[in-house]
């Protein structure tokens, strides 16, 4: 078999017992799944290996339920949730093993392999190797589809899996068996070169962090200094040459704990910018002096002190002429100490590094990490986190650097969400037995419901004659309560038409009794009305004498001046509603309307009647 080393163990393929699965072949049913419509006889049971083998050797990404269904034949309950049962467990570890979803996806094709399986031998049907085999599959949840070395590798030793299962198909027994014990073989090597490159590695990369944190902090230093200044062009040549080498070595001998050189280095750059910028030094000609005398000397002490060998002399020449120019008060050409041709970068945050929270950092060393999804989905290690620079080194788990990433940069990322955690791994074994379990409750459940199934029979008759009484009840029982319904309604709109006509009525009277109230209201001294009194025959004739505003009074006499009397605005407005009297000097306008208030007065009774 490809891929198997010749001393591979020769060795019958062990079997594991997963007690249930033959419980639930025989015993689940699943809906909408194609069941045969009886029982079938041993004889008229397909031999469906060929299809299967068929479709692991063409590595179809799909259920073996859905090619059961694809093909018009007719299956034994058994093949079925065979089916069902190997579906359902490799859709389970898809979405809860926790590896790239490419590796899941081709290891998910197994299940052809182990529906054939399940049919034949049940219980017995899980080698012991081949899920020890799944469950080491838990080293590569570090592996991405990047398409390197490293990736190809993973998937040209499962192209051997295809051959070994298509070889168990045939009827070679040990091939699926022999191909997992090789894996396992190969991996033990493995872990034990992954543990060398480790090694390599780790030791190779805090060298170059350390080489990164003493470029970074000389930069940082010299950047802090320069910034905004102008200085003689051969000083800033010197800063920026010499002077920055000697800064990062000093940084270098730093980290290993001694601070005296680069603490000393960093002073005189600072002495050196202010001797060389007028605008700092010239207001101070005393320090100048003092200054510049001793600055050659602690410089050579400070090279020394980092440096085996001397500093040139041509380039410690060109700065004591500029310590002498500026002391003799010269006047030097300026230029600006990051101008062109390149730009000068450095960091504020290396003058003073910060450190990682250590509880933060110890929950993410050693963890993987996932960022993307799906077939874009990457995968790294967290390896080791690099204390000189700040940074974390990333690697894929076998010893082969991804790269290295800032710390605040890592931490953004998670607050972003672009980069997360990946998931805690479930192993295949624990598929398989939850798996195993949930169709067990569910089989039990199904048994239960068959058990109550005559029973439930036997009711329904019954509770379908009672159903039908109690149908015809209802409907009967509908049919008053609509008759109700219609009498209520037309009661409700007769009610509302009476209401309605009550309003108008009430309206018009409001409308009569306003206009009397003008009337009346209008009449002025010598206004005549015309009363009826109980007892006479005809209305007397009666003339407003006094009007008295302050209680709405009103004296009426007749026309010889007596038989006065006396009455409010109101009772006069209520006599003449009522007929009892009525206003003889009003204009023609409210003769006219009342008549017309009158007449609708009348209509609306007469229609009331």
């Amino acid at each position: 078999m490809a891929g198997a080393p010749e001393n591979a163990r020769p060795a019958p393929p062990q079997r594991e017992r997963h007690g249930g699965i033959e419980t639930i072949l025989s015993g689940i049913r699943v809906p909408d799944l194609p069941y045969p419509a009886g029982r079938l006889r041993d004889s008229d049971v397909r031999d469906w290996r060929p299809l299967l083998a068929s479709c692991w050797s063409e590595q179809r990404d799909e259920r073996v339920t859905h090619v059961l269904h694809s093909v018009d034949l007719e299956w034994s309950v058994r093949q079925v949730n065979a089916a069902y049962v190997a579906d359902r467990i490799m859709d389970v570890f898809l979405k809860t093993s926790g590896l790239h979803p490419e590796l899941v996806r081709r290891v998910a094709r197994l299940r052809f392999y182990l529906a054939w399986r399940m049919e034949q031998d049940g219980d017995e049907a899980f080698g012991t190797e081949l899920i020890e085999w799944l469950d080491g599959l838990r080293e590569w949840r570090g592996w991405s589809n990047s398409g390197g070395r490293s990736s190809r590798v993973l998937l040209e030793q499962l192209d051997g899996l295809v051959l070994a299962v298509s070889a168990a198909f045939e009827g070679e027994g040990k091939a699926l068996g022999s191909f997992c014990l090789a894996w396992q073989d190969d991996s033990g090597k493995r872990r034990q070169q992954i543990e060398r490159l480790c090694e390599r590695l780790l030791e190779t990369e805090r060298g170059a962090a350390s080489q990164r944190r003493a470029d970074r902090r000389a930069r940082a230093l010299i950047g802090r200094a320069l910034q905004g200044r102008r200085l003689p062009e051969p000083l800033v040549r010197f800063i920026l040459g010499p002077w920055q080498r000697l800064l990062k070595q000093a940084a270098v001998t730093t980290a290993g704990g001694d601070q005296d050189a680069l603490r000393r280095a960093g002073k005189l750059l600072e002495w050196l910018v202010w001797v060389g910028d007028p605008q700092l030094s010239e207001v101070d000609r005393n320090r100048l002096y003092h200054v510049g005398e001793q600055l050659g000397d602690r410089m050579l002490e400070v090279w020394h002190q980092v440096f085996d060998q001397p500093l040139a002399h041509d380039q410690l020449n060109e700065v004591e002429t500029i310590l002498v120019a500026r002391l003799r008060g010269d006047a030097l050409a300026l230029v600006d100490a990051f101008g062109p041709p390149e730009p000068f970068h450095w960091e504020p945050a290396w003058l003073a590094p910060a450190q990682p929270d250590p509880a933060a950092l110890a929950a993410a060393e050693g963890r993987w990490f996932v960022s993307g999804e799906g077939a874009r989905e990457e995968r790294r290690f967290f390896f080791a986190y690099l204390a000189d620079c700040a940074e974390i080194l990333w690697t894929n788990g076998a010893g082969v650097k991804l790269g290295v990433e800032p710390w605040q940069t890592f931490e953004d990322g998670q607050a972003q969400g672009r980069i997360r955690p990946l998931p805690p791994l479930t192993p295949f074994r624990q598929v398989l037995s939850d798996t195993t379990q949930i169709l067990l409750g569910v089989c039990d459940r199904q048994q239960r419901q068959r058990q109550r199934a005559a029973e439930q029979a036997r009711a329904r008759a019954e509770a379908l004659r009672r159903e039908r009484q109690a149908e015809e009840e209802r409907r009967r029982r509908e049919e008053d309560a609509r008759q109700a319904e219609l009498e209520r309604q037309r009661r409700e709109a007769e009610a509302q038409r009476l209401a309605d006509a009550r309003a108008e009525q009430e309206r018009l009277e409001r409308e009569r009794r306003l206009a009397v109230e003008r009337q009346v209201a209008a009449i002025k001294l010598g206004g005549w009305i015309a009363l009826q009194d109980e007892g006479m025959p005809e209305p007397r004739r009666l003339k407003l004498a006094v009007r008295i505003n302050a209680s709405r009074k009103l004296v009426f006499v007749d026309r010889m001046g007596l038989n006065r009397r006396e009455c409010l605005e109101a009772d006069l407005v209520h006599w003449v509603l009522s007929g009892q009297a009525r206003v003889l000097d009003s204009s023609a306008e409210f003769d006219d309307t009342l008549t017309r208030v009158v007449g609708r007065i009348r209509m609306g009774r007469n229609g009331d009647v």
